[in-house]
């Protein structure tokens, strides 16, 4: 995890959630995103708050390749571990580049490679979600190659385990803030994202259709529940069986 998104909602929605003003010279406010399979390797909003407390919406590339990673001839990452923020290999991007993902939800998906059952994870209130996730892009410098955006993630527990091992980081929308905010050190928006990681409990998640297993389908079916609790064996832990 994580590696695909649903980011349907506009970003006056997401940002009211904030109840911090977004920039108005943004291409489009109120326009849903409309995007319910949102993959890495393509452009997607993300939050950043700017000097003046201001909330700056951009679309950036769900993607990062450092300097070290094309030496060694690795593929750009879409994540990036909790645990290993204070090591060297993220501590540029702690220090300025700590952004917020706007989303609704995230799929994750158990079985083996020949037969991947997707299910999708959300708030259990319907609430926007806000993914703690780290940048090296800045709208006032040239990007270095690679340039991008990386979700962080944490180890997961209750019955998320089943679906699987990591989840992302989902943040109230003040520790979001304080997440984004500046003024606060590394090692606090660290803390932030450790402590303020929200539980499984907070979440419930579904079987939905393995049309999002690819990348022609962005629509709303893709986040409708599909299973039975006979079309599938059950799995100790799981949140919500979904009734058809």
């Amino acid at each position: 995890m994580c590696g695909r998104l649903a980011q349907t909602k506009s970003v006056r929605y997401y940002s009211n959630e904030l109840s911090v003003t977004a920039r108005d010279e943004f291409e489009d406010l109120d326009t849903p995103t409309g995007n319910y399979n949102a993959a890495p390797g393509a452009k997607h909003l993300i939050f950043r708050l700017d000097e003046a407390g201001t909330l700056s919406p951009e679309n950036v590339i769900w993607h990062w390749l450092s300097s070290w990673a094309k030496e060694k001839g690795m593929p750009p990452q879409s994540n990036a571990k909790l645990e290993k923020l204070l090591g060297g290999f993220y501590r540029s991007l702690m220090k300025t580049g700590r952004i917020i993902v706007p989303a609704d939800g995230w799929y994750e998906w158990t079985g083996d490679k020949k037969d991947r059952l997707p299910w999708y994870i959300k708030s259990k209130e319907d609430r926007p979600l806000f993914l703690a996730a780290l940048t090296n892009h800045f709208p006032d410098q040239q990007d270095p190659e690679g340039a991008g955006f990386v979700i962080v993630t944490n180890e997961s527990a209750g019955g998320m385990v089943d679906i699987h091992d990591r989840r992302p980081v989902v943040l109230t929308p003040e520790d979001a803030l304080a997440w984004m905010d500046t003024s606060f050190s590394y090692q606090q928006a660290e803390s932030v994202a450790r402590e303020g990681c929200l539980p499984s409990d907070a979440f419930e998640w579904f079987r939905v259709s393995k049309d999002v297993n690819g990348q022609k389908f962005h629509d709303a079916h893709l986040i409708e529940p599909i299973a039975s609790v006979e079309s599938f064996p059950i799995q100790p832990g799981i949140a919500k069986i979904v009734q058809t």
